[in-house]
């Protein structure tokens, strides 16, 4: 068994300040800085939260993206306005959490993929049923296991509903290689951008956008 490799350096921190969630017109902008800005934020979904350590876009006009085939059911949160949840069921087995930006009818979310967990640790082990913190939320799957987050949350406002996501601890960057940047945050973050994975077309867009350095983010890792 691994060492909990978050013991020391992520302490139980108690309920975040929801007070401090990202606004509407923090998601009303295009998809590509939104995905860049998210790393260095913060989610939180009832007594659990981590700091986003990767992201991936996604935007209509790319066959990756599930609102390529235009407005169904199943895309209609997608379209929708800026700010909310978008949560659909991955393979049928893992509930994926996207945040949508935007205008409405657009057609664009950013995938949260992986977290450093700060609080309610001892919820998400039980959950994800594991001791290795480096496990907990290295992966989008992974991740709304460790927080208790399902289907029900879609379409749910990020704003004032549930699931939160708020700035704390890092801004962002982007761009080939690193930059460090101001963002959201308070302070500066190192970000990395490279392919998405786990997708079979589009494959070449480099929307994935990672925390530099980060053991928490999901693999393969970006070099």
């Amino acid at each position: 068994m691994r060492p909990r490799a978050a013991e020391r350096s992520l302490p139980e921190t108690g309920a975040p300040d929801l007070a401090r969630r990202l606004p509407l017109s923090f998601y009303a902008r295009p998809v590509l800085e939104v995905a860049r800005d998210l790393v260095g934020c913060t989610v939180a979904h009832g007594e659990t939260a981590g700091v986003i350590v990767e992201t991936e876009a996604y935007h209509y006009s790319e066959p990756a993206c599930h609102a390529f085939v235009g407005l169904t059911p199943r895309t209609t949160t997608l379209f929708g306005p800026p700010g909310q949840a978008y949560v659909y069921r991955s393979y049928g087995i893992h509930a994926l959490l996207n945040a949508v930006c935007e205008p409405a009818g657009v057609g664009a979310a950013v995938l949260i993929r992986a977290l450093r967990p700060i609080a309610g640790l001892e919820q998400m082990r039980s959950r994800r049923g594991t001791e290795d913190d480096l496990e907990l939320c290295s992966g989008p799957g992974k991740l709304t296991q460790a927080l208790g987050v399902e289907l029900g949350e879609n379409g749910s406002s990020l704003l004032d509903g549930p699931v939160a996501i708020f700035a704390t601890g890092g801004g962002s960057g982007a761009g080939s290689g690193a930059e460090s940047v101001p963002g959201p945050g308070t302070g500066p973050v190192e970000v990395r951008s490279g392919p998405r994975i786990g997708i079979s077309k589009a494959v070449e867009l480099p929307w994935r956008f990672c925390l530099a350095g980060s053991p928490y983010v999901s693999r393969p890792r970006l070099a």
